[in-house]
């Protein structure tokens, strides 16, 4: 089981893990030992996840998102089977924690009167410098 926050833990079975073979450093090592980890979480079908949890889960996985609502980590970053698998249930838990996080509301605001007066200003001038672009005439 891996626990999230308070309310929320995943347990065993919507967590699959595969390993393979992975590139770049490991010497002789690389081409024998399957260190990188591709753990897959069921998120849809998720008991534990509320539906606007797994709604902002899915805004946030982008394309890590699989059409049958599974969530795709790779990790290959170490020689160590046993870290790469530690780091991707890391990153799993830390996406599933911010969309826990309910954005806040948006207050709407009105502009001030100074800044509507600056505004104003900058297009004044900027119309101007346009207006002194115009074609010149033969003055003589």
């Amino acid at each position: 089981m891996l626990r999230i926050t308070d309310q929320i833990a995943i347990e065993d079975w919507e967590i699959t893990e595969v390993f393979s073979r992975a590139s770049g450093p490991g010497g002789q090592n690389v081409n024998k030992v399957s260190t990188a980890v591709d753990l897959r979480f069921e998120a849809e079908r998720s008991p534990n996840l509320p539906d606007p949890v797994k709604r902002r889960l899915k805004r946030l996985a982008g394309r890590r998102w699989t059409q049958d609502g599974a969530i795709l980590i790779s990790v290959q970053d170490t020689r160590s089977q046993a870290r790469n698998r530690d780091i991707a249930r890391e990153r799993l838990a830390e996406l599933i924690r911010k969309a826990t996080e309910a954005p806040k509301r948006r207050i709407a605001t009105r502009p001030t009167l100074g800044s509507k007066k600056r505004r104003l200003k900058a297009k004044k001038e900027r119309g101007e410098v346009k207006t002194l672009r115009g074609r010149v005439s033969p003055e003589e």
